[in-house]
């Protein structure tokens, strides 16, 4: 199988890479990582094939697409950042997935497809919990976005030319790496920065809640959703994934529980409406009864979250702890 990670440089490209070296029920001819910046701190093996090139630019896939049996679609301005430039998260977000999309179609081949989309895609007024059949109502420019590239890869995938899947992705929690422009960055950066020792801001109330997903969970979706037949589909293209609902003052509760006060002290509280009003306009509850069907899972909870990326990121250890 050749693969291609649009996105590839990113945490989730760099993950999904590792475990698809590691899956012996996928076995890898080549993998090529294609993001606008080459990707850092992967292991040395002659699969990976890294490429750097502006995913809108007319072309610039076309040699990593020409062959590709496998695409995941990662590749994105996020959240705050295409609030903060509309044109940028367009030509990005919907041009790039256009011209993705039309490079797999030139090969004829109809490869298989899966997009990352997001619970963006929800605003307003919303239910108690999203189900399989709410209809997208973004409320911010990112989530129009998403819309629309599940739009595109449903009606390529209904032309023939691709075998298409959008994964509607929980916010991801724990991110290993650095703070992103992301409106949830702050998710992450409440967990992973005061445990290295290091000070945080929280730019929303305690009470905040969300829909979160760890990164173990997100690349078991991944894969799970590449794997599964066609069939498995049908007519809709489109899979919220399962996450479990935690407030940010649980989180802050549980770290401190594992990692002691002195850690959770280091939490700035700076309250930011802009964040606060986007953040509050996604659901923070999916019913994702048709992802459980089909074999999809959560974490069941924040203390399975957290010990994975004490396990995953610190080797099993605490050092703010110690």
């Amino acid at each position: 199988m050749r693969v291609l990670i649009t996105g590839g440089g990113g945490f989730i490209g760099r993950k999904l890479t590792q475990a698809l070296l590691r899956d012996d029920r996928m076995p890898v001819e080549r993998i090529t990582l294609f993001d606008v910046v080459p990707a850092e701190g992967l292991p040395p093996d002659p699969r990976i094939e890294p490429a750097t090139g502006d995913i809108a630019d007319r072309g610039a896939l076309d040699d990593a697409a020409a062959d590709a049996d496998l695409i995941w679609h990662l590749a994105a301005v996020v959240s705050a950042g295409a609030e903060a430039d509309f044109d940028l998260g367009y030509r990005v977000n919907v041009d790039g997935t256009r011209r993705l999309l039309e490079a797999l179609r030139a090969t004829g081949r109809r490869p298989r497809v899966v997009f990352a989309s997001g619970f963006a895609v929800f605003g307003g007024d919303l239910p108690d919990a999203i189900t399989d059949d709410f209809h997208p109502t973004p409320q911010t420019s990112y989530g129009t976005q998403k819309a629309i590239g599940e739009l595109l890869v449903a009606d390529y995938s209904r032309k023939g030319y691709v075998d298409g899947r959008s994964l509607r992705l929980p916010t991801i929690v724990v991110r290993p790496g650095k703070p992103n422009r992301a409106a949830s960055t702050f998710a992450s950066s409440i967990i992973r920065e005061p445990l290295t020792g290091q000070e945080a801001i929280c730019p929303v109330g305690r009470d905040t809640a969300i829909y979160i997903l760890s990164p173990r969970r997100v690349v078991d979706g991944l894969l799970r959703a590449m794997s599964l037949p066609e069939a498995a589909w049908g007519m809709n293209r489109t899979l919220p994934l399962p996450g479990i609902t935690v407030t940010v003052g649980d989180m802050v509760d549980t770290l401190e529980r594992v990692a002691g006060r002195a850690v959770t002290d280091r939490i700035r509280w700076q309250p930011d409406p802009v964040i606060q009003r986007i953040v509050a306009s996604w659901p923070a509850r999916a019913e994702a009864r048709r992802a459980r069907e089909m074999g999809f899972t959560d974490d069941g909870s924040f203390d399975t979250i957290l010990a994975a990326h004490i396990e995953d990121e610190l080797g099993g250890i605490v050092p703010a702890a110690q």
